[in-house]
């Protein structure tokens, strides 16, 4: 009998090839989308539309699961998330709540859901972070928060439910190439030009710098299928990781942190903007 996968974000971009990548190790993969247009998938990966805010949807989705699995999940990856870049004051309050429904409390509600699967299993639960809930970096606070909010989720799951035989591991990327330097570009581009007068007076500069090594960095960053392939790696190494960098450039910001003070820290971070 093949091992069992559940993957959300399934559809694009990291995910995607998560997904692909343990499909191709032997393993049944089920996984998420967030519509029917992202519905077509690889063999051996089964895609359904579910958005993992809903807890509602979750739960019918992981009962489904359950039902064509036997009720063994070997290996959970979180890896859904959103990002919404722009400066604190600019942003409307309701999106960063969106980030957290989406990094934070979504990643929390699928793992409940699919517990007495991986229970079962004796099986794994990799979240996947950011280097950014280390090392918060201006203009791209809310998902440093929420991924760091996770992570702490995390942290303590890995107490609870180590009597069950459950391992959990956070892996916190740096850049990647995974929807396209366009789409980046689009991204910031869309933020900026959302400011007021006064709001491009203030942040512009400090936001035209930060974007610019936003691109620069998606663009030159770890093509996703590598990525995919480092975190296939990880989610399968014994004994479990608790903690992995994928990336040069996270695994110089974890060497910063190490080897930094508190005002060195903050003056890395002044000097991106």
């Amino acid at each position: 009998m093949s091992k069992t996968a559940v993957v959300t974000g399934a559809a694009s971009g990291l995910g995607r090839d998560i997904a692909a990548g343990l499909a191709a190790k032997g393993y049944t993969v089920y996984g998420t989308a967030l519509s029917d247009a992202e519905m077509p998938s690889a063999p051996s990966v089964h895609l359904t539309r579910v958005d993992i805010t809903d807890a509602a949807a979750v739960q019918t989705w992981a009962a489904d699961i359950a039902e064509k699995s036997g009720g063994r999940v070997d290996l959970l990856i979180s890896n859904a998330g959103v990002l919404t870049p722009g400066p604190l004051e600019a942003l409307p309050l309701d999106e960063v709540r969106r980030e957290f429904e989406v990094n934070t409390f979504a990643p929390l509600t699928v793992v409940n859901a699919l517990l007495p699967q991986l229970r079962e299993s004796r099986g794994r639960i990799v979240q996947i972070s950011s280097i950014s809930a280390v090392f918060p970096m201006p203009f791209n606070a809310p998902s440093a928060a929420s991924k760091a909010a996770a992570e702490a989720l995390m942290v303590a799951y890995r107490a609870e439910l180590h009597s069950f035989g459950i391992d959990v591991t956070i892996i916190q990327p740096g850049s990647m190439l995974t929807g396209g330097p366009a789409k980046s570009a689009a991204l910031v581009s869309k933020l900026s030009e959302a400011f007021t007068p006064e709001q491009q007076a203030l942040y512009g500069d400090g936001f035209a710098k930060f974007a610019a090594g936003f691109n620069s960095g998606q663009a030159s960053g770890m093509p996703s299928e590598v990525a995919a392939a480092q975190v296939i790696e990880i989610a399968e190494q014994q004994p479990a990781a608790s903690v992995a960098t994928i990336g040069d450039d996270a695994a110089r910001i974890a060497h910063a942190i190490r080897n930094s003070t508190p005002e060195q820290l903050d003056a890395m971070r002044v000097s991106l903007i």
